[in-house]
């Protein structure tokens, strides 16, 4: 945008300097003038048309972010290395195998590893919960944390495994390509998460909703 403002002004100076230095006794012909006017409007063309395209992604963002702001309160899981503890609670899921070997490890804003566990996952679904507790035993803030999750074979050869992360909406904002949900002082994009389960549903099917969830299998390590 910066560029064909820069390019549309630098095309109205040559122009007019042009104008006013040609030779009186042989002035610019009609063809070359005509051509001229017409890159001249297809350029301010081209800037009016991205000045409304940027106020219609504003307009269409703000509408966006009206109809999001009802999940506020809401679980979601997303694929993303930003593990949100809140509430001094933390989890993500990944699936495995059975006697599988897992790493999982934690880091803070510095990159400082503050947890890791070696686990033994089951077959299918595996959830780890975080308690927010370091290798110490401290209690550690809320906030955002990164984490990674890697399998390791018999020969020692460590490979990275898919996981998703899960936490609490606490509000919605505004990125600068897509809308990002707030799960405390974590930040992912809208476009990461996988799945809402909003928390207003009825007792009845939060009920069912947590019997189901006590069958899933969990990783075991320390």
């Amino acid at each position: 945008m910066d560029s064909l403002a820069t390019n549309y002004t630098s095309f109205l100076t040559l122009l007019t300097t042009q104008l006013k230095n040609q030779d009186p006794s042989s002035p610019m012909s009609s063809d070359s003038f005509t051509s001229e006017l017409a890159q001249f409007a297809g350029v301010q063309q081209q800037v009016e048309t991205n000045t409304k395209l940027d106020s219609l992604i504003s307009l269409n963002q703000d509408s966006q972010l009206s109809t999001d702001t009802a999940l506020v309160g809401d679980t979601i899981t997303a694929t993303s290395t930003t593990l949100p503890l809140q509430n001094s609670s933390a989890s993500l899921s990944f699936t495995g195998t059975s006697g599988e070997t897992v790493a999982i490890a934690v880091s803070n804003s510095s990159g400082t590893i503050v947890k890791d566990v070696v686990a033994t996952a089951s077959s299918g679904t595996n959830t780890w919960t975080w308690d927010g507790t370091d290798n110490s035993g401290n209690k550690l803030s809320d906030g955002a944390y990164s984490v990674s999750v890697k399998t390791v074979d018999s020969a020692g050869t460590t490979s990275d495994v898919a996981f998703s992360v899960t936490g609490t909406i606490t509000g919605i904002q505004k990125g600068s390509s897509d809308m990002q949900v707030q799960l405390g002082s974590a930040t992912i994009p809208m476009s990461s998460v996988t799945n809402v389960s909003s928390s207003k549903t009825s007792t009845s099917s939060s009920s069912t909703s947590s019997s189901s969830s006590g069958t899933s299998s969990s990783t075991t390590g320390s």
